[in-house]
């Protein structure tokens, strides 16, 4: 079978309006769990008194081996729709939602915000928060889940009111709504997940399933010069140094003269290789390790970043962006230097100065230079880097543009990069 494409989704929205039940209810139609598995969960659901929960548990099996420290196989979080492959980035709390949204491989390439239909339940602060943060992390594609239509018994005149707010709060985030689809769903009853439901005669548009392959495969950035950070290197005896990386724009190609920031080492790209086989070339999305000329393993770093010579990757003297705060237990002030991680790089870093305070619903500036954020505020921010770093902007090289900060091993903030200050040599 032909690989299909595949896609990062990313699941978001306010606690307990069926954020795992809807995944775990995918996984079941789409064939990835089988019957045999959900039994177990339904007599572990029953034991614990939680029997509804037994779609949930597919998912939260999983966090108690996070949690535990065990390595998960990628397949439990794998599903397939007819057109694309998904790996589902589970996003419950606020720690795990930024460390997933952000760190690693996990970019999400569109999300599914899940509002609960139930009276009482619909838009909550975290389908606001999470509607924002969706759009301030840059994910392009949103589809909204409108779980738990049973519970209002599968009224249209309700369905059409909540879908009007929650169209009107996506619009103030900066989405486009017209190219927004809006599924209702019961991911309890099963109504409308993988084949259309006969109490919605009603409602004539795609099933979730049905939904997910409306989405599209971000293209990949070749047109754009070539940005590579660097993951490892090893030293190959008879054969020299080799970095190995994700390409992540544009193109390279044995006989390019190329350069590695920060440092500005010219050289060479002398051979490709990708599963051990030779390439003529590597493209965006390429995990590859290639062979360069005339340079020591020492002198190669994680966190480096190759580009070609005549458009190098820039090096930040300071830079300015949007960030997030996460989770830090009191407040963050000029001069709070915890560890940015942005592509492969980890580097401590100043937040030199805060310029704006933004409302995380609106967008709209609330206050100039304030003294100090906390968890829960949207800020614009200058950052200084302690020793060169490679940082480009957002709007230039996304994949590079965005980053996670770290401090007291938990992910603190999250955020874009708006500007770039470059380095003078």
């Amino acid at each position: 079978m032909a690989e299909k494409p595949h896609l990062n989704l990313i699941f978001i929205g306010h606690i307990a309006h069926g954020k795992s039940t809807t995944v775990g209810r995918l996984m079941y139609e789409s064939g990835a769990v089988s019957e045999q598995e959900l039994n177990k969960l339904k007599d572990e659901a029953k034991r614990l008194n939680l029997a509804t929960f037994e779609f949930a548990y597919v998912m939260d099996e999983l966090k108690e081996e996070r949690e535990r420290g065990l390595t998960i196989d990628i397949a439990h979080k794998e599903f397939q729709t007819p057109k694309y492959y998904f790996t589902i980035i589970d996003a419950p709390g606020h720690k795990d939602f930024a460390k997933n949204m952000i760190t690693g491989a996990s970019q999400a390439d569109a999300a599914v915000l899940v509002v609960s239909m139930a009276e009482g339940e619909r838009i909550q602060p975290q389908t606001r928060e999470h509607a924002y943060l969706a759009r301030v992390l840059g994910i392009p594609q949103i589809i909204v889940g409108m779980n738990k239509i049973d519970r209002i018994n599968y009224d249209k005149a309700q369905y059409e009111e909540v879908k009007a707010q929650v169209g009107t709060l996506l619009k103030t985030v900066g989405y486009d709504i017209s190219k927004v689809l809006f599924v209702p769903y019961s991911a309890l009853q099963g109504d409308n997940v993988s084949k259309p439901s006969d109490k919605m005669s009603w409602y004539t548009g795609p099933t979730l399933i049905a939904s997910l392959d409306t989405l599209t495969v971000p293209p990949k950035p070749t047109e754009k010069p070539l940005r590579l950070p660097v993951q490892d290197v090893f030293s190959i005896s008879g054969f020299g140094t080799v970095p190995v990386g994700k390409v992540e724009t544009g193109v390279m190609k044995p006989g390019d003269p190329i350069i590695i920031m920060p440092a500005g080492i010219k050289t060479e790209c002398k051979s490709i290789e990708m599963h051990h086989k030779q390439l003529q070339k590597a493209e965006p999305g390429d995990n590859i390790g290639f062979n360069i000329k005339d340079v020591d393993k020492k002198d190669v770093h994680r966190g480096d970043v190759i580009g070609p010579a005549s458009n190098p990757p820039s090096v930040a003297q300071e830079f300015t962006a949007q960030i997030v705060v996460i989770n830090h237990p009191t407040a963050i002030a000029p001069g709070y230097t915890p560890v940015v991680h942005i592509h492969t790089a980890q580097v401590a870093s100043t937040i030199t100065e805060i310029l704006e305070k933004k409302d995380p619903k609106t967008g709209q500036t609330l206050q100039k230079n304030p003294e100090f954020i906390k968890t829960g505020d949207v800020a614009v921010v200058k950052v200084r880097p302690s020793k060169p770093l490679v940082v480009e902007k957002f709007s230039d090289f996304p994949q590079l543009g965005r980053f996670a900060v770290r401090d007291m091993g938990q992910t603190v903030a999250a955020g874009v990069v708006l500007d770039v200050v470059k380095r003078t040599a």
